[in-house]
């Protein structure tokens, strides 16, 4: 590409970015706030606050990749981009997690989806955790802020067939389905956006906000791991960090010490409880890293009679709420259905079998749909969420119990995929569960699903959704921020990222995240300012 890239051309003006790999001795950095993580919320509020005029250090764990590193080649991409080299699961192995470690977070390998968070979720959060100054009239302004900070509008191009199959299967059954709005200008519908965008379309951290902060003067440090904050009474007094060797993962043995008025954390929903366990940070009520929360993911891929070619095109366009909130919000576990795409690491991760069966399998790969069913968790008194605790090397690992409110939930989520696939001309199809073979019929697919024993490593399960840990509410005995993200009993620490939420969203977390932290950092900037 001919064009100069935005990072490309911020390093080259002069932005303050250093990565740890390249320090050599022990050093302390003073600002007027710290930022621990560059995705969603970490991004946002250095953008906010460094245009608000203020010193902005960001920290960030991952390293910064960028168009030039950005191949579309699945395994140094996982290897690189995501946490633990893309083999993050929770404590037992039974749940794979996809999150992202790199300048941007998640928002860097995300599929782009951009949902507002659901009125329904806003209004229980309103009624059951006293957090009615969000409710949906008042976030609305900070979402559309965000929709147009971010470049978010529905798909105007035609789907994929992977999606369009979802779409003609619920128009079968009289289901009711939606374009998707992604955050994304000039995408040249590539379809590996998993893997980072190649082409600069997507409007993550990394392309808006992170280059919006350093044009302000912010600094940011890459690979450098935030180890704990020190307090002195009910105030932080600095962050210890440890710079990384440049294999991104062992420490270097340099230390940098991080000094400000104000420390934001936005390590995700997992990074952050990890930091504030570290810490030993004030907790009366031993709330941090309870009632952490996924949205569990099951899925079901079919062969189609056309080809589908499921890497190829926007991976996600079409879903369908139909199933989400059906029940109430309290009622039986709702979910949204969505479409993956399955590019060749990907789906061999995905589709069972090893060996011949599955070169048997994956040699149908083109011909390959699948569907994804996200389930609600958290409103119900039997979906408590999960917890994360720490390792004994310091690092967090997500504990979380599959009840059987949910296990329910997931065998009716495959009734409804396997049904959508038929109806929409499948010749087979194949439920992502152990016990699973292929079904050329609806009716015998529906009989093996009454089968399946529903239970942990049997049913394979998955999320990109990482919530809740540092849970907001007006009760300090059931929460660790308020509804500003401002921690109950330290007076300069804030929480900006989705592990603020009390219970799962329901929908894609990122622009929940944006406008969060798009709230409550201009009201930090306000406070900081005076």
């Amino acid at each position: 590409m001919s064009f100069t890239d935005r990072i490309t051309q911020g390093l080259e003006s002069g932005w303050k970015v250093t990565e740890g790999a390249t320090l050599t001795e022990n050093q302390t950095v003073e600002a007027d706030v710290v930022i621990v993580g560059t995705g969603a919320g970490g991004g946002t509020t250095a953008e906010i606050l460094a245009k608000s005029g203020l010193s902005v250090v960001l920290v960030e764990e991952g390293r910064l990749y960028y168009q030039k590193d950005f191949k579309m080649d699945e395994l140094t991409s996982y290897a690189n981009l995501y946490q633990e080299g893309m083999s993050r699961a929770t404590r037992d192995g039974s749940i794979a997690i996809l999150q992202g470690r790199c300048v941007g977070g998640s928002t860097t390998v995300n599929w782009t989806s951009s949902f507002r968070t659901p009125d329904a979720t806003l209004n229980y959060w309103g009624k059951r955790f006293g957090l009615d100054a969000l409710s949906p009239e008042a976030m609305a302004p900070w979402f559309d802020g965000r929709e147009t900070r971010h470049s978010m509008s529905p798909w105007e191009m035609d789907p994929n067939l992977n999606n369009d199959i979802l779409r003609q299967g619920c128009e079968k059954l009289g289901y009711s389905w939606q374009i998707i709005p992604r955050n994304v200008k000039g995408c040249w519908n590539l379809g590996y956006c998993g893997a980072g965008c190649p082409t600069n379309a997507k409007q993550g951290a990394l392309m808006t906000t992170i280059p919006g902060a350093l044009d302000h003067n912010a600094r940011l440090f890459h690979g450098l791991r935030a180890e704990r904050l020190l307090i002195n009474q009910d105030r932080i007094d600095s962050l210890q960090a440890s710079a990384m060797a440049s294999d991104g993962i062992t420490p270097s043995g340099i230390t940098v010490t991080l000094k400000a008025r104000h420390f934001v954390v936005a390590a995700s929903a997992i990074g952050s409880p990890g930091l504030l366990l570290r810490s030993g940070l004030p907790d009366p009520y031993g709330r941090v890293g309870k009632r952490s929360f996924i949205h569990p993911v099951n899925a079901s891929v079919a062969q189609m009679p056309k080809l589908v070619d499921p890497f190829y095109g926007a991976p996600q366009s079409i879903y369908s709420d139909e199933f989400n909130f059906r029940n109430g919000v309290d009622g039986e576990a709702g979910y949204k259905l969505e479409v993956p795409p399955l590019h060749p690491a990907m789906a061999a991760g995905v589709v069972p079998g090893h060996g011949d069966t599955q070169a048997e399998n994956l040699a149908r790969l083109p011909w390959m749909q699948s569907v994804i069913a996200l389930l609600r968790d958290g409103f119900h008194e039997n979906s408590p969420g999960g917890t994360v605790s720490l390792r004994d090397d310091g690092s967090p690992v997500l504990d979380y119990p599959v009840t059987d409110y949910l296990w329910k939930g997931i065998r009716n989520a495959f009734y409804t995929m396997a049904e959508i696939q038929f109806a929409a001309g499948a010749d087979r199809v194949r439920l992502m569960h152990l016990d699973s073979d292929w079904y050329a019929t609806w009716a015998d697919a529906k009989a093996a699903i009454d089968g399946f024993v529903m239970a942990p490593h049997r049913v394979r399960l998955f999320t990109a959704h990482q919530m809740g840990g540092c849970g907001m509410g007006s009760n300090p005995e059931e929460s660790v921020v308020n509804g500003f993200g401002e921690h109950h009993h330290v007076s300069n620490l804030s929480v900006h990222d989705a592990s603020v939420f009390p219970t799962s969203i329901g929908a894609n977390p990122q622009l929940s995240v944006y406008a969060l932290a798009a709230r409550n950092s201009s009201r930090l900037a306000q406070r900081l300012q005076k």
